[in-house]
C-alpha cells in the first residue's frame, strides 16, 4: 500500500465581492490529489483536498517542501501499525519534518490541503463516509447524522442596495436555511445598521442573523458596534478586531453580553490556546470558528479540540469556518455545534453534496466514502484532471 503520485493545481475563485477587509478579485485555491495503489470498486483510491476561501493558493510551499517530503518517504513509514491503511498522524509528521515551531500562516494552509486529501483517502480505503470513520475512531461510533448549517453571505458588491441584500437573504430561507450571516464594517455604522435592519425584516428575529466584521475594528469601533448591536439580540457578533488581538477581544466581552464568535484566522493549537487563555471567550456562550483546512488540517484540529476540552469547552461550541465538506464531516463525526455554508459564493468550492438539500437549517451526508466531494458537479472537471493526469 503506497501513495504513487501527488498532484496539485491552482483554481481561481475570483469575484467582485468584498468584506470589510479584502476583495476577492484575485483569490485562488490549491487543489491536491493523492493517488494510491489501492483499488476499491475497480478504481484507484484518490484523496482530494483544497484550501478554504480567504487564503491564496499554496503551490510554492506544496511543490518545494511538503509534496517532496511525502514522495521521498518510505511507503511503510506512512502506514498504520496494522499496515491496513495510511496513518494521518505519520503523514503529518513527515510533512512537518525540519519545520520550526511558530510561523503559522501560509505553511499551515499548505499542510491543511494535503491533510484534507489524506483523510479523504483514508475513509475511502475503509469504504466509509469520513464522518462515520471519525465517529468510529474517536467517539465510539456516536455521530450526528445531520448537521446544523447557516448561510454565509451579505457581502458588499458594487451597486448592491438594501433590496438586493434582502433578496439574497430571502433566497437562503427559500433554500432551507433558518440562520444567515452578513458582513459589517465595510461601510459606516449607520449604514450597517440600516443593512442589519433590512435583513431582520426578512429573517424575522435577531437570533436568525449573525454579523461578521472580518477583524476590521479597533477597540473603540468594536465597542461602538457592540453597543449598537446589543438591542438586536443577534445570533453572534463575529471577529470584531484583529484575530491576534486577544486583549481587544477580552475587553469587548465586557461590553457585549450576547454571543461572540472568532478563530477562523488562528491557524494552530497554540494560537487557539492563547485565544482561550487571554481572549475573554466564554464557554457555553461564545463560538470557536477554527477551520482545520487552514490550520494544519484535522490532525492539528484534534489537538485543538483536546486542548479546548481541558479548558472547559464543549465540542458543541465549535462551528468551523469554511463551508466545505471537510468541516461538515468533522462536525457530524466529532459532534461539533454546526458548520458554515456558502450557498452562492466561492464557486466551485462552496456548498456541500449536490444530492443533499438543506432542510430546516440542517444538512445530511451523501452515502459516499470519504468526503463525498465527488457528489459535486461543479468540481467534476478539476477532480477528473487531477486523478487522470
Amino acid at each position: 500500500m503506497k501513495i504513487i503520485d501527488i498532484r496539485e493545481t491552482v483554481v481561481p475563485i475570483q469575484s467582485d465581492l468584498r468584506n470589510a477587509f479584502i476583495d476577492f478579485s484575485l483569490m485562488t485555491v490549491s487543489v491536491a490529489a493523492l493517488v494510491t495503489d489501492v483499488v476499491r470498486d475497480g478504481k484507484r483510491v484518490v484523496g482530494f483536498g483544497f484550501n478554504s476561501n480567504g487564503r491564496y493558493a499554496q503551490q510554492g510551499l506544496l511543490r518545494e517542501r511538503f509534496i517532496p517530503r511525502l514522495k521521498e518517504a518510505g511507503p511503510e513509514t506512512l502506514l498504520n501499525e496494522e499496515g491496513s491503511n495510511f496513518d494521518p498522524s505519520k503523514i503529518w509528521d513527515c510533512m512537518m519534518k525540519n519545520e520550526k515551531p511558530g510561523g503559522h500562516g501560509d505553511r499551515s494552509v499548505a499542510v491543511g490541503i494535503i491533510d484534507m486529501a489524506v483523510w479523504d483517502m483514508v475513509a475511502k480505503i475503509e469504504e466509509k463516509p469520513l464522518y462515520r470513520h471519525l465517529a468510529d475512531t474517536y467517539r465510539g461510533g456516536q455521530c450526528d447524522e445531520k448537521v446544523s448549517v447557516y448561510a454565509a453571505g451579505g457581502y458588499y458588491y458594487p451597486g448592491k442596495d438594501l433590496k438586493a441584500l434582502q433578496n439574497e437573504m430571502r433566497s437562503y430561507l427559500d433554500r432551507g436555511y433558518t440562520t444567515v450571516k452578513m458582513k459589517i464594517g465595510g461601510e459606516s455604522l449607520d449604514d450597517d445598521r440600516r443593512r442589519i435592519e433590512a435583513v431582520l425584516e426578512i429573517v424575522g428575529e435577531g437570533r436568525s442573523l449573525a454579523v461578521d466584521a472580518n477583524g476590521r475594528f479597533d477597540l473603540k469601533t468594536a465597542v461602538a458596534y457592540a453597543e449598537a448591536l446589543a438591542p438586536y439580540d443577534l445570533h453572534w457578533y463575529e471577529e470584531a478586531g484583529d484575530p491576534l488581538d486577544y486583549a481587544l477581544q477580552a475587553e469587548l466581552a465586557r461590553h457585549y453580553e450576547e454571543p461572540m464568535a472568532t478563530g477562523e484566522n488562528l491557524f494552530s493549537t497554540q494560537d487557539a490556546r492563547n485565544l482561550i487563555r487571554y481572549g475573554g471567550m466564554r464557554p457555553g456562550v461564545d463560538i470557536l470558528q477554527f477551520d482545520c483546512a487552514l490550520s494544519y488540517g484535522l490532525v492539528e484540529y484534534l489537538r485543538t479540540l483536546d486542548m479546548a476540552a481541558e479548558h472547559g469547552w464543549s465540542a458543541r461550541s465549535f462551528i468551523p469556518h469554511g463551508g466545505h465538506q471537510l468541516s461538515l464531516n468533522i462536525a457530524g463525526g466529532l459532534g461539533l455545534g454546526g458548520s458554515e455554508s456558502y450557498p452562492d459564493v466561492f464557486k466551485p468550492f462552496n456548498g456541500f453534496a449536490d444530492s443533499v438539500a438543506v432542510e430546516d437549517g440542517y444538512v445530511r451526508f451523501p452515502d459516499l466514502p470519504g468526503l463525498g466531494i465527488e457528489d459535486k458537479a461543479a468540481l467534476k472537471d478539476v477532480l477528473k484532471e487531477l486523478s487522470e493526469t
